[in-house]
């Protein structure tokens, strides 16, 4: 990340997901801003996620992290919600199963398994991404990005993270494990609503 000239031109990235961080720092590589990371700014704590919702989530990190830096943060929180599960896990996507320090391979096993205990034919689904940016002048903006797809049996690819490798883009016929990150900030819901963010960041400088 680049040193930055002021503090005024600082802005935080909120996660402790290396998946996300790349992402996000890849997203918002022309943004005119200096991003760094909650190590730079020898920030150990972590923010518990105890919001009802995806908004409310990364409102809560965009703010809290915002008043332990001293610096405009910007936090993401994303959910995976599954039609025939009513949703789920929707805002339990990270702990769904109470598998939260469990591997990416043990969420999507658990997963799965609740889809074929469902008996549903309908394996629909959405990623759903909430980019807050909390500001030390009390302003809070927040932007959202959707995907469509579906949930796979089999797992393909491994460039991905998290529920990637079993969510199906029926459009590119690939999962979004099988996407290089250029392609996946392309259609992805966090690519979608950093594309929002940059133009709502820009209206800042």
């Amino acid at each position: 990340m680049n040193t930055p000239l002021n503090d005024s031109t600082v802005l935080v990235i909120a996660t402790r997901n290396y998946g996300k961080t790349k992402e996000l720092t890849s997203l918002f590589q022309d943004c005119p801003y200096d991003f760094q990371s909650l190590a730079d700014q020898n920030i150990v704590l972590t923010v518990e996620e105890t919001g009802l919702t995806v908004e409310e989530n990364a409102m809560l990190k965009a703010r809290k992290y915002m008043e332990l830096a001293g610096l405009p943060c910007l936090s993401d929180d994303s959910a995976l919600e599954v039609s025939c599960l009513n949703g789920e896990p929707g805002v339990h996507t990270k702990r769904y199963g109470g598998l939260e320090n469990s591997s990416d391979q043990a969420r999507n096993d658990y997963l799965l398994k609740k889809i074929r205990e469902s008996q549903s034919t309908d394996w629909s689904a959405k990623y759903v991404s909430v980019i807050s940016i909390a500001w030390p002048d009390g302003e809070i903006m927040i932007y959202k990005g959707e995907c469509y797809g579906k949930i796979i049996p089999e797992f393909k690819g491994d460039l991905g993270f998290g529920y990637d490798p079993i969510f199906y883009l029926p459009e590119l016929d690939k999962t979004m494990a099988e996407l290089s990150l250029e392609q996946k900030n392309l259609i992805s819901h966090r690519g979608i609503a950093a594309k929002k963010a940059i133009e709502g960041l820009k209206t800042r400088m």
